[in-house]
């Protein structure tokens, strides 16, 4: 079989579909605003510095780093957002506190745009600028990375049994590839969590989904039941707006696309549970649960939530962060409720996980320092005195509640014990267009949008199969190397 013939076939059907459900305009204007949500810097508005009694709960943590004198002080990131305060008035982040404290440590910025953030990597890196860390969040990173030669193990510069690297272990597992570590990984969070507006639910007489949580009732099927009883386009009242509610309900089954099984990438199309995840998305969208971004020009409508005209809204926490005036849903903090995404019923409480941390980059200039970085951050996101002055930064910065921070801590809980990642997108352009990245007629996310799932998997199984195979040889021979 041609990989391209077939692959161009697929794809042609899916523009046909694409087409035929928005005009022709919708497909173009739903993939720019996707891609720039995927990774987005926090707004921080606060201009107080560390109390004293903050720092002197920082001297004590930072007596776990590691102590020794950096040789080389600076070290270079690249990213779409700056990891040093930004803007008049921005909060330091703890990890950069203890940085510079500990190490008299420094980091020097290269901006880049989302769109260009592997070209401008691999022009430094050509260059022999040395560039040493980059965002470890981004979906794209692994495998191709390390095919591509961008990304190099971690594993010379830190030590696992230390006990720093403890509480992320199992977490760096992930990204484990010919039996070493492509990422410093220092900590994992809920990819998105299920927000609502607890007024809304209130003067509709609906449950609190984090109380249905609480009593372990929260599950696909009390999920489905609130959008019911809520939704009517004749009143105004929609239930599920926003982009990627897909992947986020998707891998809530507990099984991606694309996973690492024995050090080999496989793919779980044909997968049964796949299959369940797919056909609860068709469901929603046959009830009329999705909101019909058709009659609003393909544009999301987030101040509906606001206004309480729309139910639930799958994000991650990023949107919520900084002054609440610039939050991407219009909800006052007070009336803020966060829930993890649900599960079936009976399942283990899966979810999307952003795995946080650095990958090293090739021919980075300071690996040292950046390891000494990441370990700061790894007490920044799990010490309790680092955590009581982030929960201070986070209700001076955002105005979170201590309703807010304790719900979010124990998500990010259960997401540490129930992490999906999905390598679909990572692999390589070709099995992210037939999977996660294809637009809303195409691969996994077609059933939310209207395509029962025998239908999609029939078109792209054999492809998608072969694809993955393909790219595995090609990590393997990188690995090899």
């Amino acid at each position: 079989m041609n990989t391209k013939k077939a692959l161009a076939g697929i794809m042609a059907l899916s523009l046909t579909a694409a087409l035929t459900a928005c005009g022709g305009s919708g497909e173009s204007t739903e993939t720019t605003a996707e891609v720039t949500t995927t990774t987005k810097a926090t707004v921080a508005v606060n201009t107080e510095g560390l109390k004293s009694e903050e720092q002197e709960a920082l001297d004590t943590v930072m007596e776990q780093l590691v102590d020794t004198e950096l040789e080389n002080k600076e070290i270079k990131w690249l990213g779409n957002y700056d990891l040093n305060p930004s803007g008049d008035g921005a909060s330091k982040k703890v990890e950069v506190e203890m940085f510079e404290q500990k190490y008299g440590g420094t980091i020097k910025y290269y901006p880049t745009v989302w769109e260009k953030r592997f070209d401008e990597l691999s022009k430094y890196m050509m260059s022999g600028e040395g560039i040493d860390f980059y965002p470890g969040d981004d979906a794209n990173n692994y495998p191709s990375g390390i095919i591509n030669g961008r990304f190099q193990p971690v594993d010379d510069y830190i030590d696992l049994d230390s006990a720093i690297w403890q509480n992320v272990t199992a977490a760096m597992d992930l990204f484990t590839f010919g039996g070493k570590h492509y990422q410093f990984v220092t900590g994992v969070v809920a990819e998105q969590v299920v927000m609502y507006d607890k007024s809304t639910l209130e003067a509709h007489g609906l449950d609190d989904p984090w109380e249905l949580y609480e009593k372990g009732e929260w599950n696909w099927d009390t999920f489905k039941e609130m959008l019911l009883e809520f939704v009517d386009p004749d009143a105004g009242q929609y239930g599920l707006d926003n982009w990627f509610n897909e992947k986020a309900l998707f891998l809530s089954a507990g099984v991606p696309t694309v996973s690492l099984k024995d050090g080999r990438l496989v793919c779980n199309v044909n997968d049964a549970t796949v299959e369940k995840a797919m056909n609860f998305q068709y469901e929603l969208y046959q009830n009329g649960l999705v909101f019909p971004l058709e009659q609003y020009s393909w544009n999301i409508q987030p101040q509906f939530m606001g206004e309480g005209s729309e139910l639930f809204w799958l994000n991650g926490m990023w949107g919520v962060q900084g002054d609440p005036s610039t939050w991407t849903i219009q909800v006052a903090p007070e009336n803020l409720g966060i829930a993890p995404v649900p599960s079936p019923a009976g399942s283990d409480p899966y979810q999307s996980a952003v795995i946080s941390g650095y990958a090293l980059c090739k021919g980075a200039a300071n690996p040292e320092g950046v390891a000494r970085f990441a370990e700061c951050t790894i007490l920044a996101n799990n010490d309790p005195a680092t955590i009581a002055i982030n929960d201070r930064k986070a209700k001076d910065d955002s105005k979170w509640t201590d309703e807010i921070i304790e719900r979010y801590k124990e998500i990010n809980e259960i997401t540490r014990q129930y992490p999906v990642v999905d390598l679909a997108a990572g692999c390589s352009s070709d099995i992210a267009s037939l999977t996660t990245d294809g637009g809303s007629q195409m691969g996994t996310r077609a059933a939310f949008h209207g395509t029962e799932w025998s239908t999609m998997r029939e078109a792209i199984a054999d492809t998608l199969t072969m694809l993955v195979g393909e790219v595995d040889d090609q990590l393997q021979e990188a690995i090899a190397e």
